[in-house]
């Protein structure tokens, strides 16, 4: 009796040195790099069960023991907490830090670039050729658009905020043009908050239009305050902006780079030679910059701006002395 007795204490103690060791193996390995060289992108789809999705990483070359790891992960209190997602693992990555990453929800991030100044088009253009980004709108994208985010206006131009906008696989571009559009309602909404007093400038819609028309007009900070100057005092005193973009603008798809004075004889809404106040709509995004220009210009009297042709502006308190810029940069 006491011989079996010995003997099954010794069997208890090699299971357990064997428990033991294997555990001290599993945790070595838990712990360790895989043979992986370089990165590799792996995309785990939404519903996928533990096993499949470590036969996937194993596919993979991220796993060599993809039974542990499932074995590791259900140990794990967190791994409910598994999320679908595109990750990229790299050589440094271990079964551990990879499970953590999971867990975290540490998901590539891409990026697109909506650019001030762009129009509506050139935006759903942008968006339509991104290849991460997933297309929500079809053929008809303006009405979808309109109804999609319930907006206030048919021509929804100028209501998207320009930045660059940081979103994971399976976004769509509606989802990208709602955070823009929040984004500029925020934005205005500030720096409507902050304007000066007394702006010929009926609500932050107005102030939309008229920074527009400023970023198409210059990229150039040291010019966008006096540019806002001149058309906040045109507006002020009655007279027609005359503004080349908003004519361009206006022509659509009849113009083609070259601006005629046929063309500036067109009457459209947006032809500011022709009629006054401002145009219907805005024409482009207008960034922060040209927003705090229309509701914050600098004082003073000038009225006229031309382009020097080198990307600064002559700006000028009188006709005169507008049309002797004008012979200067222009007509020379």
């Amino acid at each position: 009796m006491r011989r079996l007795a010995l003997r099954g204490v010794g069997i208890g103690l090699a299971l357990v040195l064997l428990a033991w060791l294997g555990w001290a193996e599993a945790n070595r390995w838990r712990h360790d790099p895989q043979a992986l060289r370089g990165s590799v992108t792996v995309l785990l789809q939404r519903g996928e069960a533990l096993p499949q999705l470590a036969r996937k990483l194993a596919s993979a070359g991220v796993l060599s023991r993809p039974r542990l790891w499932v074995l590791l992960a259900r140990f794990d209190s967190n791994q409910a907490f598994i999320k679908a997602g595109e990750y990229r693992i790299t050589e440094a990555d271990t079964p551990a830090t990879l499970l953590a990453r999971l867990r975290a929800h540490d998901v590539v991030r891409h990026r697109v670039t909506l650019i001030e100044g762009w129009t509506l088009t050139q935006m759903l253009d942008a968006l339509a050729r991104h290849p991460i980004v997933r297309q929500a709108l079809g053929e008809d994208r303006l009405s979808q658009l309109v109804a999609a985010l319930d907006l206030p206006y048919e021509n929804p131009e100028g209501l998207f905020f320009p930045d660059t906008y940081v979103f994971e696989r399976g976004t769509s571009d509606l989802d990208i043009l709602r955070r823009a559009y929040e984004r500029m309602e925020a934005v205005l909404a500030d720096a409507w908050s902050q304007r000066q007093p007394d702006l010929p400038l009926a609500d932050p819609y107005a102030a939309l239009i008229l920074a527009s028309i400023i970023e198409k007009e210059t990229g150039r900070a040291e010019d966008r305050g006096f540019i806002a100057q001149v058309f906040v005092n045109r507006l002020r005193l009655g007279m027609r902006l005359q503004t080349d973009p908003t004519v361009i603008y206006g022509l659509g798809d009849q113009f083609q780079g070259d601006l005629t004075r046929a063309h500036l004889a067109q009457d459209t809404p947006y032809n500011t030679y022709r009629r006054g106040g401002l145009p219907p709509t805005p024409i482009a995004m207008p960034g922060r910059a040209a927003l705090e220009a229309a509701l914050a210009p600098p004082a003073g009297d000038l009225l006229y701006f031309v382009s020097r042709g080198d990307g600064t502006t002559a700006f000028s308190k009188t006709l005169d002395a507008h049309n002797r810029a004008v012979r200067e940069f222009q007509l020379q």
